[in-house]
């Protein structure tokens, strides 16, 4: 019976690491699953323009960071979890976010990775955006980067320097939003 009562103290104890965050009255989880392995949450927030919210971003990694630098260069498998909360997340202008944030951040000069850029948005965008979808970037070393719509998979794009422009739109030094940026690095 003491045996039973320490495993089941362990259990318990072992919970919160597996719970969940609210942001903004949103629940996210504090672990995601990747390759097999558990990345934590480094830090999440809320998506803002013009005082509206627009959706909640979580960061996961496999050792939080609250260096920038760190996340958009690292070789690890980390992800960018995206739930739209707002019906004025359409295709278009998330399309438009996206190729800016990609132009900001690779300095403007995105043609090493325009190409690519472009088959992820035409890939992963092909059907409509609504409230209440989950979006997902995964990275996983030598592998790429697997953009998922609700849990579907749609298109892998090669490269850790796709990964780092890509990461850059929410962490390079001109962010989509300066405090969300804070918020995925856990400042």
């Amino acid at each position: 019976m003491k045996k039973l009562a320490i495993v089941l103290v362990g259990l318990v104890m072992a919970l919160p690491s597996f719970s969940q965050t609210k942001i903004g009255g949103n629940v996210m989880p504090n672990v995601m699953k990747v390759d097999g392995e558990y990345l934590k949450m480094n830090g999440g927030g809320i998506r803002e323009k013009f005082f509206l919210d627009l959706y909640v971003c979580v960061l996961y990694v496999e050792d939080k960071t609250s260096d920038a630098n760190t996340v958009i260069n690292d070789d690890k498998k980390m992800a960018i979890k995206i739930k739209v909360i707002s019906g004025m997340v359409d295709n278009e202008n998330f399309e438009e976010a996206l190729r800016e944030g990609f132009d900001k951040s690779t300095g403007g000069d995105i043609s090493g990775v325009k190409d690519r850029m472009e088959t992820m948005i035409a890939e992963g965008f092909k059907e409509d955006i609504k409230t209440n979808d989950f979006y997902d970037l995964v990275y996983v070393p030598g592998t790429g980067t697997t953009l998922y719509k609700n849990d579907k998979a749609l298109v892998t794009v090669k490269g850790l320097d796709f990964k780092k422009a890509l990461f850059g739109v929410w962490l390079c030094d001109e962010p989509a939003d300066d405090d969300l940026k804070e918020d995925l690095l856990g400042k």
